[in-house]
């Protein structure tokens, strides 16, 4: 017979954002919860807040870069733990770090907040060596960030080559 706890939804597929403040921040404020392109769309909602933080200076950007790194191997860690599920496809905020790592040192504007976009949503998804061994072989909150970091790395440097060129 059928119980009420057999009703419940099953946690691995329903995050609940105010469950806990980890969840909020791990799903994007709710980008994550997109039912199509969860990545892409974190990646959107990051691109705005790049906007207003990419005229701090170097030196309070690569902060602000390295707090999100912390807070994320935090909460996406915590996310991942509560939906017992490593990864979830719906866990955007290290697609907000790895844009805004991608965007480093970059001129500020739009065509370069687009061409970081691109080269950065690019590396994520085909996880060329070795960012897809990292996406592999470490898990947590740091595995969850690190495959994305390394992607904004790498996106980062293609840019300033792109403009070492142009």
């Amino acid at each position: 017979m059928p119980t009420e706890q057999d009703s419940l939804p099953d946690k691995t597929m329903t995050p609940n954002l105010l469950r806990h403040p980890a969840q909020f921040l791990a799903f994007g404020f709710g980008s994550g919860l997109s039912p199509v392109a969860p990545g892409t769309v974190g990646t959107i909602v990051a691109v705005p807040i790049y906007f207003l933080v990419a005229h701090w200076g170097l030196f309070y950007y690569t902060l602000f870069i390295c707090l999100g790194i912390g807070i994320g191997i935090w909460v996406c860690g915590v996310a991942s733990r509560q939906l017992d599920l490593h990864d979830h496809p719906g866990i955007v905020w290290d697609e907000f770090v790895g844009y805004w790592i991608t965007m480093w040192a970059v001129p500020v504007g739009w065509q370069w907040a687009v061409a970081g976009f691109l080269i950065f949503r690019f590396l994520d998804i085909v996880k060329p060596w070795p960012i897809g061994l990292f996406d592999k072989k470490v898990s947590g909150g740091l595995g969850i960030m690190m495959d994305d970091v390394l992607a904004g790395v790498l996106a980062c440097v293609g840019l300033h080559l792109a403009r070492a060129v142009a």
